[in-house]
């Protein structure tokens, strides 16, 4: 899981995606639609995709992606995100994480 950790430091939002998945584009979408500053890492476009998806499936995350950590802390996956925005509980980890401002 280093290589996780490695890859999310001292980001405010990571989201690991593959460009042909389409929950990856929607949970995306829907951050982005906050305003907030997110790094994207594709994994089919990267040498050591497999690698980090292993790491993401070792974590947890069923299916691997899309991936998302706030705060260097893993969310979960579509559905986590989905939950938390209904929830407006989304907005506040974005704000706590320094990924977006008021």
């Amino acid at each position: 899981m280093d290589v996780l950790t490695t890859l999310t430091a001292e980001k405010p939002v990571v989201i690991f995606s593959k460009s042909t998945c389409c929950m990856s584009h929607t949970v995306k979408a829907l951050i982005w639609s906050f305003g907030a500053n997110v790094s994207v890492i594709e994994l089919d476009k990267m040498p050591s995709g497999q690698q980090v998806e292993r790491a993401l499936v070792q974590l947890g995350c069923h299916p691997s992606v899309p991936a998302v950590f706030i705060g260097q802390q893993f969310i979960g996956g579509a559905d986590e995100i989905i939950k938390l925005n209904v929830q407006n509980k989304l907005a506040q980890l974005l704000l706590r994480a320094k990924a977006i401002f008021i």
